[in-house]
C-alpha cells in the first residue's frame, strides 16, 4: 500500500487512529511499560553487530531503538508503523541518541515488500492483535526472517491494567453501553497456550513462550489517565462526546482516588521462534 494510505480493514484503520491520537502521551512516566517491554523483546533476541532488524508496529520506537543500539553502527533496524504521530516520535528520539542506523517507515507491516529471508530478526511487540488475519501475519513475519534468525513477538497477558481497568470499563458501561470492550483486541491473545497456538496455526513449530508479571507504578491515581488516553483506551474515549468524556474522567479518577490505586498490573507473554541454520526454504 501507499505510504499516506490507512490500512484497508477497518480493524486496521481504527488501530491507526487511536494510536495517531495517542502519540501526545507515550512519553509519561506512567507509560514507562512500552520501553521497559521493548527493551526486553529485544534482549531476548541476543542481537549481534551488523545485524539487520525489522520492527513491525514500531509505535515510538521502543524496540528498533534497542535493537539499533545492540547492532550497531554496521547494522541496521527498520521500523514500520501506521501511525505517523508515533513515527516522528521515533525518528526525534533516535535523533537524540545520535543513531544512524535505524529508519522508521509508514506502512502498513502486512505488506512490506522486502524478499524471503530479508532480516536476521523480525519483532512485533504489542502489534500482532491489531491485525485481523494473526495467522497470515504471522506467517508473513515468518517469512522474512533468514536461516538462523528469530521472529519476537511480545502480546499482553491477562488482566491489563488492573484494577483500575475495570473501573474505566464498568464506567464506560454505565457512561455508553455500546462501547463496553467494543476495541479490546489485545484480549484474544493473552495466555502461553494462545501465543503458542498462534505461532503453530501459522506454521511455526517449536516457539518458546514465556508469561512474564509485571506492574507500573503510578505516581498518584490520576496518572492513570495518561494510561488511557496514551493506549488502545483511547479509542473508546474518543468515540464518547465531550460531557461522556469529562463524566468518564471525574468518575474514574474519584473512583481510583478513593482506592488509592497505585499499581497497575502489566503481565506479557513473550514468545520466540528460531528459523534453523540449515533450513533453505528461505534465503
Amino acid at each position: 500500500m501507499a505510504c499516506d494510505d490507512e490500512p484497508s480493514d477497518e480493524h486496521g484503520r481504527r488501530a491507526a487512529r487511536t494510536y495517531a491520537a495517542a502519540a501526545d502521551h507515550f512519553n509519561c512516566p506512567s507509560l514507562a511499560f512500552w520501553d521497559r517491554y521493548g527493551a526486553a523483546t529485544v534482549s531476548r533476541l541476543n542481537l549481534s553487530p551488523g545485524q539487520a532488524v525489522l520492527d513491525l508496529c514500531c509505535g515510538a520506537g521502543a524496540s528498533a531503538i534497542p535493537a539499533a543500539r545492540a547492532v550497531g553502527p554496521a547494522g541496521t533496524v527498520i521500523g514500520i508503523d501506521v501511525a505517523a504521530a508515533l513515527l516522528d516520535e521515533a525518528r526525534a528520539r533516535a535523533e537524540r541518541e545520535g543513531l544512524r542506523n535505524v529508519e522508521f517507515r509508514l506502512d502498513d507491516a502486512r505488506s512490506t515488500g522486502f524478499g524471503d529471508g530479508s532480516f536476521d530478526a523480525v519483532v512485533c511487540v504489542f502489534g500482532v492483535f491489531f491485525v485481523a488475519d494473526m495467522e497470515a501475519f504471522v506467517a508473513e513475519m515468518w517469512r522474512l526472517v533468514r536461516p538462523g534468525g528469530t521472529l519476537a513477538i511480545t502480546t499482553w497477558g491477562p488482566g491489563l491494567w488492573e484494577p483500575a481497568s475495570s473501573v474505566f470499563w464498568e464506567t464506560v458501561r454505565e457512561i455508553e453501553p455500546s462501547l463496553y470492550k467494543a476495541f479490546n483486541p489485545w484480549d484474544e491473545i493473552t495466555t502461553p497456550d494462545a501465543l503458542n497456538g498462534l505461532f503453530e496455526r501459522a506454521g511455526l513449530a517449536g516457539a518458546k513462550v514465556e508469561a512474564a508479571a509485571g506492574e507500573q507504578r503510578l505516581g498518584r491515581p490520576d496518572d492513570f489517565w495518561d494510561v488511557v488516553l496514551g493506549s488502545g483506551y483511547r479509542a473508546t474515549v474518543d468515540a464518547l462526546d465531550p460531557a461522556q468524556r469529562e463524566a468518564l474522567h471525574d468518575r474514574v479518577i474519584t473512583e481510583l482516588r478513593s482506592r488509592a490505586v497505585l499499581t497497575l498490573r502489566t503481565d506479557v507473554v513473550f514468545g520466540t521462534a528460531d528459523r534453523p541454520q540449515d533450513d533453505r526454504t528461505r534465503a
